[in-house]
């Protein structure tokens, strides 16, 4: 039998959720699930936050999250100077 982890955890928590906010509304057998409007979108936040923060458990080494880090100045500064392009031109 494999172990329950915290990640596996999560995610099972996450697609739970996710197909509670999809159908919304059923009957299995003995259980009734009526969440209503706010009970679907509460799911769904739920869901897709247990879903990233299973992500966000995998194993980030530091040299990755900096390469991201990096490369999001990188975007940012790259679009930063076409707008000002786009701005000094009209």
């Amino acid at each position: 039998m494999t172990d329950l982890t915290a990640n596996n955890t999560f995610v099972i928590a996450g697609i739970v959720f996710i197909t509670i906010a999809v159908i919304g509304q059923s009957k299995l057998g003995f259980i009734e699930i009526n969440p209503g409007c706010f009970g679907r979108f509460l799911a769904l936040i739920i869901g897709i936050s247990s879903l990233l923060y299973a992500v966000g458990l995998l194993n980030f080494s530091l040299a990755n999250l900096d390469s991201v880090r990096t490369y999001l100045l990188e975007l940012i500064q790259q679009s930063l100077t076409s707008i000002n392009e786009l701005l000094q031109g009209s």
